[in-house]
């Protein structure tokens, strides 16, 4: 059981939250958080990448000097790969680089990656995060308050909160994200993962059900 401080807007400890990895993932795997990583950063991939072939490219087919006796190496056209200009002989081509991994392990590595901040101390309860109008300023200051300026943060509520969204989205480093869009690569991307607790409530009640025999 690892108990965590609860902070309020002004940076002040108001209470602590009891939180237990183990409930969360029995084992991190860090083999499965490499895997889920690699294939969010796969699936983010374009993959509108091309190149011409010598079939492609603009130019002669005619033999560029007869075959013999000119002292120079045998040369076909201005299209071979071989000279400047010419076409590539494993031209790249438009492609899909995304795949799926199963559902299950890509929730569990979710999982893994919120315990892994848990252990390193990184994670960061606060009370609540509400704002009535988006302001850029209070967001600031929050994140100043529990010593979280300078530093790449994601931010966590546990319902989509539009007004934190937008009082966060013009500062450096700090993204929004509530609880249903957390994927590892977002948790593992930022140093510091800034809760609220709401939202940890709502992380910890998943993995409670996650931990439930079907």
């Amino acid at each position: 059981m690892v108990t965590l401080p609860i902070y309020n807007k002004s940076g002040k400890e108001v209470g602590t939250y009891d939180i237990d990895p183990a409930a969360l993932a029995p084992k991190v795997s860090q083999q499965l958080l490499h895997d889920v990583v690699v294939m969010y950063q796969a699936n983010r991939r374009l993959g509108t990448h091309k190149s011409k072939t010598r079939g492609e490219v603009r130019g002669t087919t005619k033999k560029m000097y007869r075959q013999k006796g000119t002292g120079n190496a045998r040369a076909g056209s201005r299209r071979s790969p071989l000279r400047r200009g010419g076409g590539h002989i494993f031209a790249l081509r438009n492609r899909d680089y995304s795949y799926r991994l199963p559902k299950k392990a890509v929730q569990s590595a979710t999982r893994m990656a919120i315990v892994k901040k848990i252990e390193s101390q990184d994670l960061v309860v606060i009370d609540d995060l509400s704002f009535k109008a988006p302001t850029t300023k209070e967001m600031a200051g929050v994140l100043k308050a529990l010593k979280l300026d300078g530093k790449s943060t994601l931010v966590t509520t546990a319902p989509s909160d539009a007004n934190a969204y937008m009082s966060a989205r013009n500062i450096d480093k700090v993204t929004v994200v509530p609880v249903g869009e957390l994927n590892a690569l977002a948790i593992l991307t930022p140093k510091k993962l800034l809760v609220t607790k709401a939202a940890l409530d709502a992380i910890k009640e998943r993995g409670s059900k996650a931990a439930k025999p079907a």
